[in-house]
């Protein structure tokens, strides 16, 4: 919560068209969720595909919301249980028009850096190490989780302070044109786009086409804005393209090629960390990362080159960056009690495409192991990769080899073509589904592994994490216990 309030009556009512009514609470925040709606909350009645947020108004003001965003015309239906603003549009969702409008006022009346973050990999740990970085060095303000999408966007908008010092908004897309309502709401002062690979490739016709729609984060740069660009990536001349069409004041290159303007000049890997020696547009910094992971060390030089277009102190940012941990799903270690020692978990359940399993394959292949220890990787099928899906996840078969995994777990059809291109000595267990691993897991777990799971989303591998977590971390003492949680 704020000191103050977040929005005013006056202010709710000038940036939405709304009126208020009935008995509104002072507003120090914004929900979509009931679930995790806080006293003070806005919340806006968000018609979804399966729900229509007007049948949870009456909770979210049971809940302590200051008031609830409802359509006009049924605003009559909450009259007593609280305060309702009630706005209209000409569209059939007025209430995220009036979050989108609430987002837009917001912008105009903050003089904070603001900063958004796009790419086909890596933009959640950016934006979580911007974050990170910048917080300890003024207010700042950014998306939770991966509030990327056309409501993810404004409502992070309506939740920022107006006396932020730095805003960090994460940016997605999974088709064309995406991008540009989103980029236009933010108006970013500096735009980042970590990487360009083929993810969500089912959408676009080639990957150069995916690198259009990234570069469409530079379409709502503010005037004379910076552009931020890996300089490595093979479709650099694209991107550069498109930051040379809009408003950009500048364009800043980082990588570890030898034009970058933020280059690497040596990572050192080791299992827990990586310390990178780098040069920030001339300037000398070396800093230490408490992510190990080669893919972590070169997006932490995106991060200092928007450290340094904001201004802000390099020192203190490569100090910070000693002590950032890595989010849940991404990267986060577990040391796993058995009975005859210690296991080792890197849970990257989060979401997974061809690009991010090898880099994760990469990070296991440098955690070292017990002396009867393997390198365990468990991995779910990739989505949205269209017509190339079988070739993308057999194709993984050379990143295990490199890796030197000992044993490869599979879940779902896809991950098949991967198991069977493995050789025979590398083959753990191929399932249907997620939850059909966890026993053959468990049972082959030793003292010395270190277990390393990935997966997309919908393949829910983080039932396998949470089933490793329950048995031998000490969350649950008995595995059946575990396994009826996760099939639920």
């Amino acid at each position: 919560m704020t000191a103050s309030p977040l929005w005013t009556p006056e202010a709710l009512e000038a940036a939405t068209g709304g009126s208020l009514l009935g008995n509104p609470k002072p507003i120090t925040g914004a929900s979509i969720d009931t679930r995790t709606l806080q006293p003070g909350d806005l919340f806006f009645a968000i018609r979804g595909e399966a729900r229509d947020g007007h049948d949870f108004v009456r909770d979210a003001l049971a809940r302590g919301a200051g008031a609830a965003v409802v359509a006009a015309d049924r605003a009559g239906e909450f009259a007593g249980a609280g305060g309702v603003l009630a706005v209209s549009g000409a569209g059939e969702e007025p209430i995220l028009e009036a979050m989108r409008a609430l987002g837009a006022a917001s912008r105009r009346r903050t003089d904070a850096g603001i900063v958004a973050v796009t790419g086909s990999v890596g933009k959640t740990g950016t934006k979580e190490a911007l974050l990170h970085v910048l917080s300890a060095q003024g207010r700042t303000h950014a998306s939770i989780a991966s509030y990327n999408n056309h409501w993810g966007v404004p409502l992070t908008l309506a939740r920022m302070p107006a006396d932020s010092d730095y805003g960090v908004f994460e940016i997605g897309m999974n088709h064309a044109r995406e991008i540009v309502p989103l980029t236009a709401m933010v108006r970013p002062d500096i735009a980042l786009i970590t990487t360009v690979e083929p993810v969500h490739i089912e959408h676009f016709a080639s990957l150069s086409a995916i690198a259009d729609a990234k570069g469409e984060i530079f379409s709502g740069l503010s005037v004379g804005g910076t552009a931020i660009i890996n300089r490595d990536n093979p479709n650099f001349s694209r991107l550069l393209a498109h930051a040379h069409a809009s408003q950009a004041g500048r364009v800043v290159t980082f990588g570890e090629h030898e034009e970058a303007d933020v280059r690497a000049l040596r990572i050192v890997m080791r299992p827990d960390l990586s310390v990178v020696d780098a040069s920030v547009m001339g300037i000398p910094v070396t800093y230490q990362l408490g992510t190990p992971g080669r893919h972590t060390a070169m997006n932490s030089l995106g991060v200092m080159a928007v450290v340094h277009a904001l201004g802000a102190d390099l020192a203190r940012a490569a100090l910070s960056l000693a002590a950032l941990k890595p989010p849940v799903g991404r990267g986060e270690r577990t040391a796993l009690k058995l009975k005859d020692g210690e296991a080792f978990l890197v849970d990257e359940s989060y979401n997974a495409n061809p690009a991010s399993v090898r880099a994760a394959l990469a990070t296991l292949s440098g955690i070292e192991t017990g002396s009867r220890g393997r390198r365990i990787a468990v991995l779910g099928d990739m989505l949205e990769l269209g017509a190339a899906a079988e070739e993308h996840h057999r194709g993984l078969a050379s990143a295990v080899e490199e890796a030197g995994i000992d044993l490869v777990f599979t879940a779902g059809p896809m991950m098949r073509h991967l198991f069977e291109a493995l050789p025979v000595s590398r083959r753990g267990v191929s399932a249907g589904a997620s939850s059909d691993l966890v026993d053959p897991l468990l049972g082959a777990l030793r003292a010395g592994d270190a277990v390393m799971v990935k997966g997309s989303n919908s393949i829910r591998m983080g039932r396998i994490v949470e089933a490793l977590k329950a048995r031998y971390a000490g969350a649950v003492d008995r595995v059946e216990s575990a396994q009826a949680a996760i099939r639920q």
